[in-house]
């Protein structure tokens, strides 16, 4: 006789029950879901709802989502509240498509099924459990007038159903008054009333809830700001596994807000958040991995992540997947590719993405029709007052593309564009210092120039600097102000900033010679492919200046400049060659 058998003929069903809870709780639960089981069968309520539980748990048995809901059915219709709820729950999640119909069949190699969310069936359970008393099921039937289908919306009778669950103490039933309290929000003392009930959401560790309290303590919204609050907010609902915390974390490990900058924690972070579907942090991983620094720079990598948000309709991650695709980097290099990558970021609403569109319409890409077609959409963009397509035209204008080279017109739409898009300061700069299509004026042209370094255009602060450096600048020279702009354009990945970075801290210009320094900007630069960098850092290797010789990897360098045409590489190697012959001659 088995251990049921000698159970049924001894003890009540109810002994039985409490023996096989008994059992599950210590640890015995393969035993105590078979009792179980034989309990429920018998059409007891409670054997029928830890059966479904368990059936859903995996615990004591092989997890099984259909079998756990039938069990739960069963106990629902009994009118087991905890059932209700639970049921309530998986029609709101989606049970598996076919499942209702008793159709559901997989194999091995099926794919899982599609779940299908029912909220009229959700709302049923949901609301014979709230009736009931439950805060959980409260909460969870404000959920569903909220959100739902919009026949079944009704925002009065959620609120109301969200305040008996916070008035009950239920975490849930605070979040819920909360999102509503945020929603309605018209001024700082609503926010203030929605930061309330998200703080007592917080006491059941409600990821959503440390989240948006993350948001107001970082906007300073209803409340001071504070970074290093809303940092800990967000790390608590990263570990939450809330993906918009963890994007919103990985961002201020990044830039060292609220929190120890951490460049290898906050690439861990954004990764997760990236891979659970959070677009800006894919984008923030692809700038990680872009620019290097205290991560090695892997462009592969970038362009992965880029990739993954641009396909999302992230239109700067579009732009610049684009420009590795312009440069080669990571990539293979295809200026129609890069292009493209421009128009998805151009229609995503990044204008920067335009203005590299405009751009690269100079190089030739595309046809003599494309180039037309181009042309006369900035036209238009132009005269109908978009700044950026003023830019664009004006570009076309003064290079000959799709259009008649026009200079003066030119420069009539870059002084037009030039008061909100930062390409076109760079651009009036240029044509103002250099005389096309305007009377030369080196004064108002470096003031441009300097408007567009001032907002962070790489290209405006190498031109500056490049201009400090010869002494053509209105000021004259001034190699300690050249320096920093070359810095702050370098810090932002322009390599042939870099390059002159080192070149100026080698020495030979009105700044302190610092050849630990050079060196360690000709590595960046090198790194990048600049074939001069490569040369001075090859040479640095060589002799020892800035840290340790390394003759070998020096020769290495030397090697790829020279693959790159760099003249003076080729001496080098002749002179190492040559001082290698006298060594083994004497």
């Amino acid at each position: 006789m088995s251990l049921k058998q000698r159970l049924a003929a001894r003890f009540s069903r109810s002994a039985r029950l409490q023996y096989g809870v008994s059992l599950m709780e210590s640890g015995d639960a393969k035993q105590g879901f078979a009792l179980l089981s034989d309990v429920a069968a018998a059409g007891d309520p409670e054997a029928q709802y830890r059966v479904g539980r368990a059936y859903l748990d995996g615990t004591g048995v092989p997890p099984s989502l259909e079998e756990g809901a039938r069990w739960l059915r069963l106990a629902a219709e009994a009118g087991r509240v905890d059932a209700r709820f639970t049921l309530a729950t998986l029609y709101t999640i989606g049970l598996p498509e076919g499942m209702e119909e008793g159709a559901l069949s997989l194999s091995a190699k099926d794919a899982p099924p599609k779940r299908v969310p029912d909220f009229d069936k959700a709302l049923h359970w949901a609301r014979l459990a709230a009736d009931a008393g439950s805060p959980d099921a409260q909460a969870l039937l404000g959920y569903i007038l909220t959100v739902g289908p919009e026949h079944l919306r009704d925002s009065t009778q959620a609120r109301s159903w969200y305040e008996k669950s916070a008035a009950a103490g239920c975490s849930q039933g605070h979040l819920g008054l909360g999102l509503t309290f945020l929603n309605e929000a018209r001024d700082d003392a609503g926010l203030q009333r929605a930061a309330e009930q998200l703080r007592f959401a917080t006491r059941g560790n409600l990821g959503t809830a440390l989240y948006l309290l993350g948001v107001l303590n970082e906007q300073g919204r209803g409340m001071p700001r504070d970074l290093a609050a809303a940092a800990d907010y967000y790390r608590r609902g990263a570990e939450r596994g809330v993906p918009a915390a963890q994007s919103r974390y990985g961002y201020m490990l990044l830039e060292g807000r609220g929190v120890g900058r951490d460049i290898s924690r906050a690439e861990t972070w954004l990764r997760r958040a990236a891979l659970s579907g959070e677009t800006e942090a894919a984008a923030l991983l692809g700038d990680v991995y872009a620019r290097g620094g205290d991560l090695p720079p892997n462009y592969l990598e970038a362009s992965n992540w880029y990739r993954f948000a641009a396909d999302r309709g992230h239109g700067p991650a579009a732009r610049a997947l684009g420009l590795l695709y312009l440069t080669g980097a990571g990539v293979h290099r295809d200026p129609a590719e890069a292009a493209r990558w421009f128009r998805i970021s151009t229609e995503a609403g990044d204008q920067a993405g335009m203005a590299d569109l405009g751009n690269l319409v100079l190089t030739g890409v595309g046809t003599d029709e494309e180039r037309r077609t181009l042309s006369a959409r900035f036209e238009r963009a132009a005269n109908d007052g978009d700044l950026v397509g003023a830019f664009n035209f004006g570009v076309c204008l003064a290079e000959g593309v799709g259009t008649v080279r026009d200079e003066r017109q030119a420069a009539q739409w870059m002084h037009r564009a030039a008061d909100g898009v930062v390409n076109a300061q760079y651009w009036y700069g240029r044509m103002l210092i250099e005389g096309r299509g305007v009377e030369p004026n080196v004064k108002a042209g470096c003031e441009w120039m300097e408007k567009a370094a001032e907002a962070g255009m790489t290209d405006a602060q190498v031109v500056l600097a490049q201009l400090m450096i010869t002494g053509a600048a209105v000021g004259g020279r001034d190699h300690a102000r050249a320096l920093e702009l070359y810095l702050a354009a370098a810090e932002r990945g322009h390599v042939g900033a870099m390059f002159s970075a080192g070149a100026i801290y080698g020495g030979g210009h009105d700044v302190p010679e610092d050849r630990v320094k050079a060196r360690a900007w000709f590595k960046r630069a090198a790194e990048r492919g600049n074939g001069l960098a490569q040369l001075m850092y090859g040479r640095y290797l060589v002799r020892g200046l800035g840290g340790p010789a390394n003759s070998v990897e020096g020769r290495e360098w030397l090697v790829r400049a020279q693959g790159q045409g760099v003249k003076d590489a080729v001496a080098e190697l002749q002179r190492l060659s040559g001082e290698d012959q006298v060594m083994r001659a004497s």
